[in-house]
């Protein structure tokens, strides 16, 4: 299992010869409703999308999910597995083959050539944001491993059925604003996850990679924790899950 960082919450997973591509901001900035005085990002270094990717996987029709300019550049012959709101933007944009997810629904992924493996994505419930979005459990049909993602924090109490799971994708720290609170759940709830599914690597999202921030909600954002802190947090609860950082762009290869 390969999983590449690109910030934010964009990541490319290969696993088994399949190639799905998670939640991507590629290009241009990411701003929500165009309001870049309100909240705008840019990436520090330029990305190269990335080619021969099998699916595109996305969890939140919100934009920084589901962003409109980098699947304008993507091939609307790739699949689309998504959450109902992330499906109908999918829509509007073209592509052709779209398969909306609630939670507790599946969908299999096979090699177009037949060569490869075969993937089962699981939808769970994801943050409520104000509609209930998606997490995903992915397994590999072959290899039996598994890895979940989802990128604000909140876990779905049937993942305690696909426990141990190999590796696992969501926030380690707390993203708030004044009298809203917790926007991205990680800290406490996120060590108490790992528990749960005994997890054996934890890759934190949503805080990360080469992003500049500018707009009003960027400076009421409020972070709290840190990986040290979440260090210890596994330690406390006497976990063995490894905390892996992925640098900017960098391709990680877990023997899960």
């Amino acid at each position: 299992m390969q999983l590449t960082y690109y910030g934010a919450n964009s990541w490319l997973l290969e696993f088994e010869s399949l190639r799905i591509l998670i939640d991507p901001w590629l290009v241009e900035t990411l701003t929500f409703g165009g309001q870049a005085w309100l909240f705008e990002g840019s990436h520090r270094h330029p990305i190269t999308i990335p080619d021969n990717i099998d699916l595109i996987l996305l969890s939140q029709g919100l934009e920084d999910h589901t962003h409109r300019p980098t699947l304008a550049k993507l091939s609307k012959q790739i699949p689309v597995v998504a959450s109902v709101s992330a499906a109908a933007i999918a829509q509007q944009l073209g592509f052709l083959n779209i398969s909306p997810l609630k939670p507790g629904e599946t969908y299999e992924l096979e090699s177009p050539n037949g060569l490869g493996g075969q993937l089962q994505i699981r939808a769970t419930k994801g943050a409520p944001v104000p509609q209930v979005e998606n997490g995903y459990v992915i397994q590999g049909q072959a290899s039996g491993k598994t890895l979940y993602y989802e990128p604000h924090g909140y876990g779905d109490p049937v993942l305690a059925q696909y426990s141990p799971i190999d590796v696992v994708i969501t926030p380690i720290v707390d993203l708030g604003l004044p009298l809203v609170g917790a926007i991205v759940r990680g800290g406490d709830r996120t060590a108490q996850l790992l528990e749960t599914v005994q997890a054996r690597y934890i890759l934190p999202t949503a805080a990360g990679g080469a992003i500049a921030y500018s707009g009003i909600l960027d400076k009421l954002l409020q972070t709290q924790g840190d990986a040290e802190e979440f260090r210890r947090r596994l330690q406390t609860r006497g976990l063995a899950t490894e905390l892996l950082i992925p640098k900017d762009q960098e391709t990680l290869t877990i023997a899960a």
